[in-house]
């Protein structure tokens, strides 16, 4: 048993226990069987190549002897060389380019580059050793490599390598494995691209074809447009339409086009790995929450046949629907009420909440971070991914689709029951439902669905939510109520000349803070216009909204609660009554704030000799200002309002007399600066 030529082969003798030696003749005479005759006579028997056996024999042979592949590498690993475990590793994760994709080596060439890398390292090895010591020696070269080429030949022996027998040839890949390790073990025949029709730019050629939109070609077009354009580019042309489509359609190769074909959500579909999972056991562990056609017709006021949306809620674990609203929108308004109902439903806070992070999931995720333990979101687009997709399904193929109303399923479904009645609805649209008719019969459909029997238990999905005990789920307070729907505004407010904005459900809605009511708060106002805050409100009541600060750490601080900002009417013929009686309390007010920046930024301009007439010129009057206002002004500028000097002395010496000794020092410094006025 040995390697020959690369190929595994066993001796008659290593045969004997599986095949007799007559067969063995007759299928080698007929050609069923591979010989190699290696000449030298008797010294150097005949080989049968092992992989040319029938397998009934190779069978028998593994069974009673053993794998002989298995067997001639551990003969190779208790020779001298050791088999270089890196170079396997290598050369089995190597690619090149074939025909376009990238591929790995064959088993055989793994095998044969292993075994030449492994040689060569000993080689090398044995080269550098044996040049230091003919250098220490003063020996001849030419030695040396006699000997290298001879050790390469006896390895050739136990091994079976291929490398060059050629002294010279030999010592031009040492050198190379050298410079460049295990790559330049590597025949330069492999990914040789020029060989290749459809290399590595023809591929890329083909499959920017593949994709185009204008034109769209089919496979047939494809080919002949690419045989012209390969014709004039110099290319190879592709002989086989099959080899063209076989090669399109190889597992490398289809992914790259797939999505600009047959749109990127099927190529998703199709080559995205899927997830295998358990439902929940207990309710509440999951919630679903997500948007959905309802579907239902109705008629609007002016007659028109509409549908609209609704957004669920539902108990993975017992499919209850638990929270619903209606609306055109999957909007944050309807999220809000939706999750709110659920709750009150449920009377606890669910362990996990899953949506698809689209319309105003953004805007409520603080909401749903206090609503839940868990709050993540799923692919959009993936139904086949959530359980709600798949309720919604069974809720409108079982229960809505029972009323002539009923709008049909998804616009994919192939099933024509899935499909609505056009003609019978637009006959009798007279009949369709109101708004307020379409909502009763929504709530009672959810009723009917909630009530049926669970397609897994042989109870109701009610009873069977009902019945369920989830310990890790909190149950739900007053305060809890209070804290989880309370939303907090994405962005900072600012407190403006105007108060301050929110926008909820595309609304814009306007706030100030008052001291009193009808009264707004001017000294506030004074010391925050302009201050950025964190607003909280309560959607189900926007009578209100309360300020918040951030301090450094990250954390809030109450400031005030704000109000709707006082409107009044601007012509004195619809002013009702109290309009004109604020309007002039607003001037008022307006005014004494411009009084209280004058006089405050006075009085700091004279503490520190900057104000205008202490350096020869004067401040200029307010616009629009009364000489009672300036008078004020002046009066609360401290330089102005604090107690004046006397400089009389009767009634200096009169006031030192009527004073206790405490007073003493500053009164007689008082009296010097008189007496030397004088």
């Amino acid at each position: 048993m040995e390697y020959y030529n690369n190929m595994v082969c066993v001796g008659y003798q290593d045969l004997e226990p599986v095949i007799r030696y007559e067969t063995l003749k007759k299928m080698v005479s007929r050609g069923r069987v591979e010989r190699i005759n290696r000449g030298g006579g008797e010294g150097s028997p005949a080989l049968i190549v092992y992989s040319s056996l029938p397998e009934k024999y190779r069978t028998r042979f593994q069974q009673q002897v053993g794998d002989p592949v298995e067997i001639m590498r551990e003969r190779m690993i208790k020779e001298s060389i050791h088999i270089d475990t890196e170079a396997r590793e290598y050369y089995e994760s190597y690619q090149y380019w074939l025909n376009g994709t990238e591929t790995h080596l064959t088993q055989r060439l793994v095998e044969e580059y292993t075994v030449n890398a492994s040689v060569l390292r000993e080689l090398l090895r044995l080269t550098e050793r044996r040049s230091a010591l003919r250098k220490s020696m003063g020996g001849s070269m030419r030695s040396v490599w006699d000997g290298i080429a001879a050790s390469s030949e006896r390895l050739r022996e136990s091994y079976h390598h291929t490398l060059p027998a050629n002294e010279a040839r030999l010592r031009d890949r040492i050198k190379a494995f050298k410079e460049d390790g295990y790559k330049s073990v590597i025949s330069g025949k492999i990914g040789n691209r020029n060989t290749l029709k459809i290399t590595e730019e023809v591929g890329e050629q083909l499959i920017a074809m593949k994709r185009s939109r204008v034109p769209v070609y089919t496979d047939t077009q494809l080919w002949e447009a690419y045989n012209e354009m390969a014709e004039e580019r110099g290319w190879k042309p592709l002989r086989s339409l099959s080899g063209l489509k076989a090669w399109i359609n190889s597992p490398a190769v289809m992914p790259l086009w797939y999505d600009a074909v047959h749109g990127e959500q099927a190529a998703r579909q199709k080559f995205g790995r899927k997830h295998k999972t358990l439902l929940p056991s207990v309710r509440d562990a999951l919630w679903y929450g997500d948007g959905t056609k309802l579907n239902l017709y109705y008629q609007d006021e002016r007659g028109q046949v509409r549908t609209t949306s609704v957004y669920e809620v539902i108990d993975a674990y017992s499919e209850v629907l638990l929270g619903y609203y209606v609306s055109d929108r999957e909007d944050f308004e309807a999220q809000y009420h939706a999750y709110r109902m659920a709750i009150q439903v449920s009377g606890h806070k669910p362990y996990e909440i899953v949506h698809d992070n689209q319309g105003g999931h953004k805007k409520i995720k603080s909401f749903m971070d206090r609503l839940c333990r868990v709050n993540r979101n799923t692919q959009p687009y993936n139904g086949e991914s959530k359980t709600i997709e798949a309720v919604f399904g069974r809720f409108q193929s079982q229960v809505l689709h029972k009323d002539w109303r009923f709008t049909g399923q998804n616009v994919t479904a192939v099933k024509k029951s899935s499909r609505p009645n056009i003609e019978f609805v637009e006959e009798n649209n007279d009949s369709l439902y109101t708004w307020n008719e379409l909502l009763d019969a929504y709530a009672t459909a959810r009723r009917e669905w909630n009530n049926a029997k669970h397609p897994k238990y042989d109870c109701s999905r009610w009873e069977l939510y009902q019945r369920s005990v989830n310990e890790e789920t909190q149950e739900v307070t007053v305060h809890d109520m209070v804290d989880m729907f309370w939303v907090t505004c994405g962005r900072l407010s600012t407190f403006t000349d105007q108060g301050i904005q929110i926008t909820v459900g595309k609304k814009r809605l306007q706030y100030e803070v008052f001291s009193e009511p009808g009264k707004p708060d001017h000294a506030w106002r004074r010391r925050h216009t302009y201050e950025q805050f964190v607003v909280k409100y309560d959607p189900s009541d926007l009578s209100s909204i309360r300020l918040y600060t951030r301090d450094r750490s990250g954390g809030l601080r109450f400031e005030r609660i704000a109000e709707p900002y006082l409107t009044v009417h601007r012509a004195i013929q619809e002013q009702q009554e109290g309009d004109a009686r604020f309007i002039r309390q607003e001037q008022e007010a307006s005014m004494q704030d411009r009084i209280e920046r004058q006089a405050l930024g006075r009085a700091i301009e004279y503490d520190h000799g900057t104000a205008p007439e202490q350096n020869g010129l004067r401040t200029p009057r307010l616009k629009g200002a009364t000489e009672d206002v300036e008078r004020e002004i002046e009066r609360r500028v401290r330089k102005y309002s604090r107690n004046p000097e006397e400089i009389q002395l009767g009634r200096l010496t009169k006031r030192v007399s009527l004073s206790d000794w405490r007073d003493q020092e500053e009164q007689q410094n008082q009296l010097r600066k008189v007496m030397s006025k004088m």
